[in-house]
């Protein structure tokens, strides 16, 4: 995967952030959940997945430069890591959101990418 920044889309895909919201995600070995909210704030990217009943409900954030594939017309988005990489990641918390939390899932992501 050539693109290295972990919080930017990847200049080829589409959508918007409202049309991403509702999509299945898609790891590299089955589907995690859908997109709960996202962001497309250049630099800081990211969306929340709501992993429903695969991992107890929890929310994750995955960072917009490990998305791989967005089909808008298929309702879904496909990211570059595994199931166990997304579960093991610190789940999401939206009155944490801050530049330590995202250094710490830079940290736990960019291994992945390259």
């Amino acid at each position: 995967m050539p693109h290295t920044d972990i919080w930017t889309f990847q200049a080829n895909l589409p959508g918007t952030r409202d049309a991403l919201v509702g999509c299945d995600v898609e790891a590299r070995d089955g589907s995690i959940g859908k997109v709960d909210e996202a962001t497309p704030e250049t630099g800081r990217a990211y969306i929340v997945v709501d992993t429903g009943p695969w991992i107890f409900g929890r929310k994750v954030v995955i960072p917009a430069g490990t998305i791989e594939r967005i089909d808008l017309a298929a309702n879904k988005i496909s990211v570059a890591l595994t199931k166990d990489q997304i579960k093991d990641s610190p789940e999401y918390d939206p009155d944490r959101f801050d530049e330590d939390y995202r250094a710490r899932l830079g940290t736990d992501y960019e291994p992945y990418l390259h």
